[in-house]
């Protein structure tokens, strides 16, 4: 979907190539230093969800026709997807997230 979103060949090339990379920088994106999704904040939790849920919008999105509304939503998923990497750094910052505190037994 994400190559179909945007008219121009190039920029569906970059697109992809982006959404294929950015999962990398995942450990170097994340700020939070507790890691674990159970001790995590609301913050996370839902950009988390928002997320999944894109991920597999965009992949019924991909087996779509690339038609009027369908490409309109690969657009606006598109940018979601991007944008929970994009942002991670900030919502993920210990001056919004408060993770609950991590057992000793854990650590």
């Amino acid at each position: 979907a994400i190559l179909r979103a945007f008219p121009s060949k190039l920029g569906g090339v970059v697109l992809m190539g982006l959404a294929v990379m950015l999962p990398i920088f995942l450990p170097w994106l994340d700020r939070c230093k507790v890691k674990s999704i159970r001790y995590r904040g609301w913050s996370f939790r839902i950009a988390l969800w928002t997320f999944a849920v894109t991920f597999l919008v965009l992949g019924y999105l991909g087996l779509m026709p690339a038609t009027g509304g369908y490409v309109t939503a690969a657009r606006i998923f598109t940018i979601l997807y991007m944008a929970f990497f994009i942002l991670m750094p900030f919502y993920t910052s210990p001056a919004i997230e408060k993770p609950k505190p991590v057992p000793t037994r854990v650590r």
